[in-house]
């Protein structure tokens, strides 16, 4: 049920973390991948290892902001795989932190941009591939910040990721005539290279934030994806799914 076989996946932001371990993940339940990020060496070490453990994939480097890579990315799947089923649209990042009166425009259009817009950009190339194979999972990486919860110091990022569920809901209404399933991913706090906890009493206080007293795995968000990319989530779509360890519930 949750096997790719034959399937072909872009996956964003996979030079570490979520997106890394969800490309390492998809590429053993059989897809082919193209993997996307900035940093090429850490795309062609990732493409090395799942090479090496049997799988398939090849890496493209650009910015998620530049609808020419978009297009790449896409150009790039259908040259090389024959088409595009799946997009896990990763990237993005919590940009510059400041209340609004102290923020400069520049800082909010930087974050809008590489969380939002490139989403817009990414699904203007990936949704004609996709309908091109008969529908597919297209889904975006959300946030709780900006849908359950308000966190000082994040208006750019949390408008960015609540309009992604916004982005979300329209392309499921639609494309799901046509076969295409959109999801929004709502990771909670994950132990990544971005997220790195500058001190033990940092990491306790954001871990105490979830029910489950724990931060998570990059492996433990990238099976949900796998989730929303595989048949085992056919009837879904148009959510917000939450991977968050209880941080929108939690009051403790």
């Amino acid at each position: 049920m949750f096997a790719l076989t034959e399937k072909v996946a872009i996956v964003t932001g996979a030079s570490s973390g979520i997106g890394r371990a969800t490309a390492s993940l998809c590429a053993e339940q059989g897809a082919s991948l193209v993997v996307a990020a900035r940093r090429r060496a850490e795309l062609d070490a990732l493409v090395g290892e799942i090479e090496t453990a049997g799988g398939t994939a090849i890496a493209l480097a650009g910015d998620v902001r530049d609808e020419a890579y978009a297009r790449a990315l896409v150009e790039l799947a259908v040259e090389r795989f024959g088409g595009l089923d799946i997009a896990f649209n990763n990237a993005g990042a919590v940009g510059l932190m400041a209340q609004v009166p102290e923020m400069a425009p520049a800082t909010w259009h930087d974050t809008i941009d590489t969380n939002l817009t490139s989403a817009f950009l990414a699904a203007r190339h990936q949704i004609p591939a996709m309908l091109e194979r008969g529908g597919g999972s297209l889904i975006f990486t959300s946030s709780f910040v900006g849908y359950t919860a308000g966190m000082p110091g994040m208006a750019a990022y949390a408008a960015a990721k609540a309009g992604l569920i916004g982005l979300t809901q329209v392309l499921a209404a639609e494309y799901g005539p046509k076969g295409l399933r959109v999801n929004a991913l709502l990771p909670g706090g994950t132990d990544t290279p971005a997220a790195t906890f500058k001190t033990p009493e940092s990491r306790t206080f954001v871990e105490n934030l979830h029910a489950l007293k724990r931060v998570a795995r990059p492996e433990e968000i990238a099976r949900s994806a796998l989730y929303l990319a595989s048949d085992a989530s056919s009837f879904t779509t148009g959510a917000a799914l939450f991977a968050d360890g209880g941080v929108s519930i939690n009051r403790t």
